[in-house]
């Protein structure tokens, strides 16, 4: 396990390191560290912009390599939006560090989360959360599935169904108190009276009666969610959702 003092020592000397390659023309801290709003879990979040010209995948390859040589790197896995590719690494000490790598037209902040350290940052459209509609409109589709998943007797299918329409629920929650819903950042600044229905979506076992019964949870929950949003498409919903159950 890292300890705090691990993670700060490895961040500086990335950071070092990005200031002393020629192919990298600015740093930032992102995530958790640029606001101050580390904990002892948190991980490494550094964007770098790379320099006109320079081979993307050639400085990736470099770092990738020194992660791996001087680091006690395990694996990693690339995530990408536009042109930036966003490599994480898992190191031996569980410490998870993300190294975003973006052309120089893309160096700016995306979310509140940015702070540059060194180099020059371009002014960048900020991340949109999901729309209301898009949210609800994937609720009903997981909750379609869910009620031939049960019908069926595919219990395992009929869970990840069902908890497909409590993510919806939550995300929509999220919209609705002006939180986050990104891999479930937000979840814990939702309000007590708005979570507890939605405890009752957990399938607590795979028997039918259970499936069903977190199932008819989820539908009435989605049901009240969308209506705080668009009280039309919840009456036009209402019908066909609660025929599902």
């Amino acid at each position: 396990m890292f300890s705090v003092r691990d993670r700060e020592q490895l961040r500086d000397e990335l950071v070092a390191a990005a200031k002393a390659d020629s192919r990298i023309s600015g740093a930032a801290l992102t995530g958790s560290g640029a606001v101050g709003a580390e904990d002892e879990w948190s991980d490494i979040d550094l964007a770098f912009g790379l320099v006109e010209g320079a081979d993307q995948g050639e400085v990736i390859a470099d770092w990738t390599a020194r992660m791996y040589r001087e680091y006690g790197c395990v694996h990693h896995m690339d995530m990408g939006r536009r042109g930036t590719n966003y490599r994480v690494f898992l190191l031996e000490n569980t410490l998870q560090v993300d190294i975003a790598f973006a052309p120089a037209e893309e160096f700016g902040a995306y979310a509140p989360t940015f702070r540059l350290l060194f180099g020059e940052a371009v002014a960048q459209e900020q991340a949109q959360e999901p729309a209301a509609v898009d949210l609800a409109s994937m609720g009903w589709l997981y909750a379609l599935h869910a009620r031939s998943s049960i019908a069926r007797g595919k219990v395992w299918q009929a869970e990840y169904m069902i908890s497909g329409v409590r993510d919806q629920v939550l995300a929509l929650a999220c919209l609705r108190h002006g939180v986050t819903s990104s891999q479930g950042r937000g979840l814990h600044l939702l309000p007590a009276a708005t979570t507890g229905p939605i405890t009752a979506t957990l399938v607590r076992s795979l028997d039918q009666d259970e499936l069903t019964r977190a199932f008819r949870a989820a539908v009435a929950v989605l049901l009240t969610e969308i209506a705080y949003v668009d009280q039309d498409l919840a009456r036009r919903l209402t019908l066909p959702l609660r025929a599902l159950v």
